[in-house]
């Protein structure tokens, strides 16, 4: 026994090895599993900061200047409230006790922020800002980063208050729009929209670490009536890409960036700050959400190249395989569509996306694709699905971990 024993120990495959533990920034919760940093979002981890929230889906409408509420549940318009000059997104707070509509004004002085309380579902009074397109939160919950896009700057903000803490300008980055945050918190990769590059963060050194020009695809989709099937491609004539949404990898090695000129997501090396690959998609590709176990990536594809694209356009889903970086699906929205902005809900069964030019939202069934849809405000954009599992918010229609 004990000679057959040994022999199976020395034939047997060596244990994969156990990856390093994540050294983070002070003050930042710590990273419980290396392999994946979506670890703390599964479904049954829901903070008990969020236990007596509404569950909701708040839809901030841009040319209404309100958000629509609906319950997920009884797949309805429950609630409807004004707010300020174009909102954008639909911010969850670091601590995950409010919701803050970014109010950005487009390119007028009044800028605003409204919070919302998820457990009675209304607003409060708005907080004057500069300029807010969109709004994160540093990984150690010290400062909200508000987005100023036409004044290519960040904002540092006391996260409770929003009084101003400090500033970084990002001259190159014209657009400045999406970002996301390496594994350990020491840097945030920011997407440049007009410019058609990535600006990186040095959170701790507070400056721009360095710029990335994207690399545009030699083909891309047709934005035509006819074509949203994957294969239906042109030559690329665009000279820079639009980046929009980004998201890291559940590693933390990777950054993946959406482009809706280049219809696909790039990949980047974000300590490196070099582009590493690139996948195709769709038309549009806009918003990137990972799956509630962190194994699949959606992409919502807008289905078309123009920031003011018509209705029923060629509107669609790709769900990308992290581990292969692969896809493995591709969901047409049936008789077209814009899906937009959203996130995926607490049980992961559903990726709820705005339908940016056709007034609506979708709900999309993330095991089969089929598509529901709600009519709302007009023209919706970045809506976020509440509560999320989690333990802290880094911003945006919720990205948690």
């Amino acid at each position: 026994m004990g000679i057959v024993a040994a022999t199976r120990a020395v034939g047997a495959a060596p244990a994969p090895a156990e990856p390093a533990a994540v050294v983070t920034v002070p003050g930042m919760a710590p990273v419980i599993d290396p392999r994946n940093l979506y670890s703390e979002t599964g479904a049954s981890h829901l903070s008990p900061s969020v236990r007596d929230h509404l569950e909701r889906i708040y839809v901030p409408n841009l040319r209404s200047n309100d958000v629509y509420v609906i319950d997920p549940g009884s797949m309805k318009v429950v609630d409807k409230f004004k707010v300020g000059i174009s909102p954008q997104h639909v911010v969850p707070s670091w601590d995950l006790r409010t919701l803050w509509v970014a109010n950005n004004a487009e390119r007028r002085a009044v800028g605003s922020l409204t919070p919302i309380d998820p457990r009675s579902g209304k607003p409060g009074k708005a907080v004057p800002v500069d300029d807010p397109y969109n709004m994160y939160f540093t990984p150690d919950g010290k400062s909200a980063i508000v987005v100023a896009e036409a004044m290519h700057r960040l904002d540092f903000r006391d996260p409770q208050t929003m009084v101003l803490q400090y500033s970084v300008d990002t001259p190159q980055c014209g657009g400045i729009n999406h970002a996301d945050f390496s594994i350990d918190g020491r840097y945030a990769l920011f997407t440049c929209e007009f410019d058609g590059s990535v600006a990186k963060i040095d959170l701790a050194n507070r400056k721009v670490a360095g710029y990335l020009k994207l690399k545009m695809p030699a083909t891309r989709f047709k934005d035509a009536p006819d074509s949203n099937s994957p294969g239906a491609s042109e030559i690329c004539t665009s000279t820079k890409g639009m980046p929009q949404d980004i998201r890291i990898s559940p590693d933390g090695k990777h950054f993946y960036i959406a482009d809706m000129s280049a219809d696909g997501v790039h990949i980047v090396d974000g300590d490196a700050l070099k582009e590493i690959g690139f996948i195709a998609t769709g038309l549009g590709a806009h918003g990137l959400y990972p799956s509630r176990d962190g194994k699949r990536l959606y992409v919502a594809n807008r289905g078309t190249h123009k920031i003011h694209g018509r209705r029923h356009g060629q509107g669609s889903v790709t769900v990308i395989d992290f581990a292969s970086e692969k896809v493995v699906a591709q969901w047409p929205i049936p008789g077209g569509g814009s899906p937009d902005m959203g996130n995926v809900s607490v049980d992961g069964k559903a990726l709820w996306l705005s339908g940016r030019f056709d007034d609506v939202v979708y709900r999309i069934n993330t095991l089969t694709g089929a598509v529901a849809q709600i009519k709302v405000g007009q023209e919706p954009h970045g809506l976020t699905v509440w509560p999320q599992p989690g333990r802290y918010s880094l911003g945006h229609t919720g990205n948690l971990r």
